[in-house]
């Protein structure tokens, strides 16, 4: 059984073993640090590296100097001071040298605080604080990142996050002009050619709902709806089943949600909430899906709220079930709802 940490990897070796060798700076790091850790706010502010710029954070003039000093575009990372999410892109991607160097040579990095005050001026010339333009991006989980090209287009965008081998994959999709041939998902995908892929054991959950799996939702449910994309062999999957599941705190909003559990990359049949027949594999791609475990959560009539397509541990996985199974989604978007309770 083979899944994506398989096909990843693969691809990662293919297209980066050949550019910067082995990572260099530090240990590989472990799943349990990757995906085990402990997400409550940091006690103590982040500060960012002292090779991000110092920008004035006007993106088009921050733009033209990166394209000046050679490189391919600009990378704008929004983050919090007391994000433990954002803390381990600091110190376990960032505190990879290849992946330093490789960023660096390719994109100037400009810092964002989604609660800031300070005037950002956009691609498009409009000024806005940096909270609100956080918000103009939607970047609900931190840290989010967008790439922008040499023609001002945002050709990525990263919500949360991710461990080294697909954020090394990340900035060569974006480096190397892959994104005008092919979707991110497809790139990281691109070495299943070479392998032959078994399906897996998935982790079952009792609220998981049992197939098929008739998720139309054009007349309208009583409850949102949560859809596990998953894969087998996959220990960030192994991680969520076996720790934040596993917790009375997250499981029992279960008892207020539909539930469905799909393999990303099989052919089972589905109807989704907009009534479209389907398989999972398709519509996994259709979402553009590429991380396993991912969560999408969908009201009564089948829109969808939000998604959960990073890593996650217990308190963002908590807080999210708790604006969902509040229905606070019906008033205020998750971003709102985290500023009235003060996170």
């Amino acid at each position: 059984m083979v899944g994506l940490i398989a096909r990843a990897s693969t691809l990662v070796c293919i297209a980066f073993f050949a550019l910067n060798g082995p990572a260099r700076g530090a240990d590989k790091p472990s799943g349990d640090e990757i995906y085990g850790f402990d997400d409550q706010m940091l006690a103590e502010p982040l500060e960012h590296p002292d090779w991000f710029k110092k920008s004035f954070l006007d993106l088009g003039a921050d733009l033209n100097e990166a394209l000046e000093a050679g490189k391919r575009g600009i990378m704008v990372y929004f983050g919090q001071r007391r994000c433990a999410y954002c803390q381990k892109l600091m110190q376990v991607n960032f505190g990879m040298e290849d992946i330093v160097e490789y960023t660096q040579a390719n994109f100037d990095v400009i810092p964002i605080d989604i609660w800031g005050v300070d005037e950002v001026t956009d691609m498009k010339g409009e000024v806005l604080t940096e909270r609100q333009f956080s918000e103009h991006e939607n970047t609900v989980f931190t840290p989010s990142i967008l790439f922008y090209n040499d023609q001002r287009a945002q050709v990525l965008r990263l919500r949360g996050y991710y461990p080294p081998y697909q954020f090394r994959a990340a900035l060569e999709y974006v480096a190397d002009g892959h994104y005008k041939r092919e979707s991110f998902r497809d790139f990281l995908a691109r070495g299943d050619n070479r392998m032959v892929f078994e399906e897996g054991d998935l982790n079952e959950e009792p609220f998981f709902a049992s197939p098929p799996y008739n998720l139309d939702r054009r007349v309208p449910s009583e409850r949102p709806l949560a859809v596990f994309f998953e894969q087998g062999d996959c220990h960030a999957c192994d991680v969520l089943h076996g720790q934040s599941l596993r917790e009375p705190a997250i499981n029992r909003y279960f008892a207020d949600l539909d539930a469905v559990q799909l393999d990303m990359w099989a052919d089972t049949p589905v109807i989704t909430p907009s009534g479209e027949r389907t398989t999972a594999r398709k519509w996994a791609t259709e979402l553009g899906l590429f991380y396993t475990p991912s969560i999408l959560l969908f009201d009564e009539r089948g829109n969808e709220i939000l998604r959960v397509d990073s890593v996650v541990a217990f308190y963002r996985l908590r807080n999210v079930l708790n604006y969902i199974a509040s229905k606070a989604y019906l008033t205020e978007t998750f971003q709102q709802w985290r500023v009235h309770r003060g996170f």
